[in-house]
């Protein structure tokens, strides 16, 4: 397992005195942990670093952090996914679906239209992760990134009494954080998230929705590879994230509509960047009435198509 580093761990990594320290802090780099997430290429962009020595910079800090021989045998990998804490819906057949919920250092997609429960299922998550482990929760805090001023105060509110959890400590346990563009996305992951996960004990990334900035600022087929370029480089930091801190990853997707002969078929929007970038990919959908579906679309370790269906009320998400 990493080790655990604090804000003034920079100098034990083999080149860095009190000089680069305090330049790495003054660029947002709160931790060893935290820098050993970079590449090269970006530390020489933030502060100047040549890139022989960025390189070695980097090398100490994953050794620092991550060990030097980080080689495992598969029957020991199998324990630490069985010793894994899942964090729960508390939606039994979604739990029941997912094998006894959430796991971490995975990202897990909920795409679908408007109206089939992604941002209620994102509000509930952000609830039943500051229960305790006992009652499905993993006594963490939550980041709710906003995209599409989709965040409900109210409906946490609601959850939380459902789930006998004080309203007003549930809310202050929630950090929500606005974004104006992509880029500033892709900077409050790199940073702001990181810094609230190494000091206010959040275990939960929301972002709601991943798709909706690219879509909107990179417009037509001439831009399409830029957008796709730069999609996969704010999955990769946040698998990154996910894998270093052992932390929960949940993202919605918006739906386009592909012609199939005389039929229009809904698919997650994102291509294949995001088809590959997610660790589970989860289509909700329309039932009949009020009852909404959850089916696997994509998963290493969930049966293909299986489903499961549940209800919105106003209380959350809830079993039919």
């Amino acid at each position: 397992m990493p080790k655990k580093s604090t804000s003034t761990d920079l100098e034990n990594i083999d080149g860095i005195g009190p000089k680069t320290a305090q330049l790495l802090q003054s660029k947002g780099i709160v931790s060893a942990k935290h820098l050993a997430l970079f590449n090269p290429e970006e530390l020489v962009e933030i502060t100047d670093i040549t890139p022989d020595r960025a390189e070695k910079i980097l090398r100490s800090a994953r050794e620092y952090v991550f060990g030097i021989n980080r080689a495992i045998k598969g029957i020991d990998y199998m324990k630490t996914m069985s010793d894994m804490i899942r964090l729960k819906t508390l939606v039994n057949s979604i739990d029941k679906l997912l094998q006894g919920g959430l796991e971490p250092r995975a990202i897990y997609e909920f795409a679908g239209e408007f109206g089939v429960g992604k941002t209620q299922l994102c509000h509930q998550l952000a609830v039943t992760v500051q229960l305790p482990p006992e009652k499905g929760g993993v006594n963490g805090a939550a980041v709710y990134v906003d995209t599409e001023e989709a965040f409900s105060p109210t409906r946490i509110e609601n959850i939380a009494k459902r789930f006998e959890l004080d309203p007003i400590q549930t809310l202050n346990n929630i950090y929500v954080i606005k974004v104006v563009n992509a880029s500033d996305l892709e900077d409050r992951v790199k940073f702001d998230i990181v810094k609230l996960i190494e000091t206010a004990n959040v275990k939960l990334v929301i972002i709601d929705s991943i798709i909706a900035l690219y879509r909107a600022e990179f417009r037509g087929r001439e831009k399409l590879a830029e957008r796709q370029q730069r999609l996969n480089y704010i999955l990769d930091w946040l698998m990154r994230i996910a894998k270093t801190y052992n932390i929960y990853i949940t993202l919605t997707n918006q739906v386009i509509d592909i012609p199939i002969g005389y039929i229009e078929m809904k698919k997650p929007a994102g291509g294949n960047v995001l088809a590959h970038g997610v660790t589970h990919r989860l289509f909700l959908k329309k039932s009949r009435e009020d009852i909404k579906v959850m089916e696997v679309l994509d998963s290493p370790r969930l049966p293909y198509k299986a489903s499961a269906m549940f209800k919105i009320t106003d209380k959350g998400v809830e079993d039919i």
